[in-house]
């Protein structure tokens, strides 16, 4: 059934509308939550962070993202494609250091890729089979490692979120699934899909397989940079933190917001212990920010500019 123009038009600006939406209820959230604060008190916490404690997080990040290559090492491996793994990395961190970062990852981080990928000989079919396989991929990592830790550690959710669930073992379970019905179509769809002219095969199970350890390591170096800045007396263990900030990075990637930016937060905020001040919470939140998202940011466009003024 064909569409009129106008409910296209809508279709095409819902996504933008709901994103808005999402942004302005975390934003009004995080001001509750601080209408007891100042930003002294978030300055004041950022000043009291250990120096030890923000050279660790910074080395992780660093090593987060050098996890983060494997993702594209192993793309080249699916489409089976030579090229030197400095290139590899270098175009994958600048990648995911801008799309982390702005958002808009689809456009963004797929804009880079072409860019570095093609001038190195990759051609414009294989540079989208690589980009489509590290979108799928990526989900695929999310819903494995989610899966595991909300079935394994059932976070309770507070009221507030009015969610039609209390905990997130029913999340788990869902999210497995998904990982369950990826494996049974790679397993009994032996033929390639046929999309228009290209052919696009299914990972092999021991790509996959390797592609959620890297899940693994990326998402829990993550957590790790958060969890280091976060007080000292936060009483949350680890693994128990871990579900926190898996939650919360599925909320903040699901809503579309640029980074997740103010989404994000708002469920750790939700989420804190009761003893714990939102303030320094907050505080601990814009290290993180600045720690994983920006200064990698800054190296990536360094690098972009060094890559352009070399090749001109």
């Amino acid at each position: 059934m064909l569409q009129s123009p106008l409910i296209r038009r809508l279709s095409q600006f819902m996504p933008i509308v709901l994103m808005l939406f999402l942004l302005i209820l975390s934003f009004k959230t995080i001001i509750h939550e601080l209408k007891n604060y100042s930003w002294q008190d978030i300055w004041q916490y950022l000043q009291s962070i250990p120096q030890l404690h923000k050279l660790s997080a910074i080395t992780l990040t660093a090593l987060g993202y050098l996890v983060m290559t494997g993702y594209d090492l192993l793309g080249f491996q699916y489409i089976k494609q030579a090229l030197a793994p400095t290139k590899i990395a270098t175009t994958a961190f600048i990648s995911y250091a801008v799309g982390n970062t702005i958002g808009f990852t689809a456009f963004s981080g797929t804009a880079i890729r072409y860019r570095f990928y093609y001038s190195w000989g990759v051609s414009n079919s294989k540079i989208a089979h690589l980009i489509l396989f590290t979108h799928l991929t990526f989900w695929l990592g999310l819903f494995a490692v989610g899966g595991f830790v909300f079935i394994i550690d059932p976070l309770t959710l507070p009221a507030v979120l009015q969610l039609p669930f209390n905990s997130v073992h029913p999340l788990g379970l869902i999210f497995l699934s998904f990982v369950l019905i990826y494996f049974v179509i790679g397993y009994c769809w032996k033929r390639p899909l046929q999309i228009g002219s290209e052919s696009i095969q299914f990972p092999s199970p021991q790509i996959s397989l390797q592609l959620i350890a890297v899940s693994c390591l990326d998402w829990g170096l993550a957590c790790s940079v958060l969890y280091l800045l976060l007080p000292l007396e936060t009483g949350w263990s680890y693994p128990g933190f871990f579900g926190i900030y898996i939650l919360a990075l599925t909320a903040g990637l699901i809503s579309t917001v640029p980074g997740g930016l103010g989404v994000f937060e708002t469920v750790i905020l939700v989420l804190r212990p009761p003893s714990l001040s939102a303030s320094n919470i907050l505080g601990a939140l814009i290290a993180y920010r600045i720690i994983y998202y920006f200064i990698p940011l800054i190296v990536a466009l360094a690098l972009f500019i060094h890559y352009e003024l070399k090749k001109n």
